[in-house]
């Protein structure tokens, strides 16, 4: 018999913690089953910070409490490429950093994390470009841009994931498709997120029609969805401390149900493209945004989490797709949450 299409699921963690402190984070992933979680923003003794900021001192210790829970990174939630494209005044607070000092400072102490924390993969995204710019003008310097990114996180072994957000160059499917195209770089997949289609005020048709644009570049998802209000489509530039609708995976716009049932047949393929890279499967990454979220994270609290994970299975099951959640003792795999 054959084996069935099987994803691993994972979150990530800060959105469980209350006060984002490793130990809630762990304990909220340990109580829900997950074994995988993905590494934004903890508190490890030294207040709230972002991963890209965590001191050697910081690591260690955050290492030995994963050990403690038994939990694993599934990517490093890096906010790489949420910089400036061009030093021009748009009226927004996006920072921007000379590229070549970037790729030198921010890019390699990504990697170095990855490999401190054990994964191989690097989440990120496509770079601002000035507000109120057509974002396909600048297709060509994303490309050379990234190019340069996927070449450093190759010669580490490493795997960059760019995923579609609203307000960077990378926001639709087919951009963020057409620049994976033009990278042409085997350490480059993109990151399919329902919710940040949706919000841009696009519907569940166009949704899909942006992930089969993106499906064959897809590397991984985030789980996430959004309930939009009735707006004329699409909404342009998006106040994103402003979006509040965001739901439950079987309860959104996005249509995943659609979506992974068409994913599914992808699974086998792409799971063995990943294991060449040293990575363990297909991550279906909750980022559920249930209680706010904004251009740098979101909150979902222990109990939206589990919310989460439970509209996620539910969907998972109803396409008939296999979830692994840990490696406990002799709990290897759960059907019907």
């Amino acid at each position: 018999m054959a084996t069935p299409p099987r994803v691993i699921l994972s979150g990530f963690g800060d959105e469980a913690a209350i006060h984002k402190t490793a130990y809630e984070q762990f304990a909220a992933f340990a109580a829900l089953g997950l074994q995988y979680y993905s590494l934004r923003f903890v508190d490890v003794g030294n207040g709230v910070k972002n991963v890209m900021e965590l001191t050697k001192s910081e690591i260690t210790k955050l290492r030995h409490q994963e050990d403690e829970f038994g939990m694993n990174v599934a990517s490093i939630g890096s906010p790489i490429g949420k910089v400036k494209l061009q030093d021009i005044d748009d009226g927004t607070k996006n920072r921007f950093v000379p590229f070549k000092k970037y790729l030198k400072s921010e890019v390699q102490k990504a990697c170095e994390l990855a490999h401190a924390f054990e994964t191989k993969l690097i989440r990120g995204f496509s770079f601002y470009h000035p507000k109120g710019t057509d974002p396909w003008e600048h297709v060509p310097q994303v490309v050379d841009q990234l190019g340069q990114i996927a070449e450093v996180c190759h010669r580490s072994d490493l795997t960059f994931g760019l995923e579609i957000e609203a307000n960077l160059v990378g926001q639709t499917g087919q951009l963020l498709a057409e620049i994976h195209r033009q990278v042409n770089h085997p350490a480059v997949v993109t990151i399919f997120d329902g919710a940040n289609i949706v919000c841009q005020g696009y519907d569940t048709q166009q949704t899909y029609e942006q992930y089969r644009v993106m499906k064959p570049s897809i590397g991984w998802m985030h789980v996430k969805d959004y309930l939009a209000p009735k707006v004329d489509r699409p909404v342009g530039h998006v106040d994103e401390d402003a979006l509040s609708n965001f739901v439950p995976a079987d309860e959104g716009d996005s249509g995943y149900a659609q979506i992974l049932t068409d994913f599914k047949d992808e699974l086998p393929r792409l799971e063995k493209r990943l294991k060449r890279r040293g990575i363990p499967g297909v991550f279906l990454d909750l980022e559920p945004h249930l209680k706010g979220g904004g251009q740098y994270g979101g909150f979902s609290g222990p109990d939206g989490m589990s919310v989460a994970l439970r509209g996620l299975t539910r969907v998972l099951d109803f396409v008939g797709i296999e979830y692994h959640l840990c490696d406990f003792g002799d709990v290897k795999a759960v059907r019907g949450f």
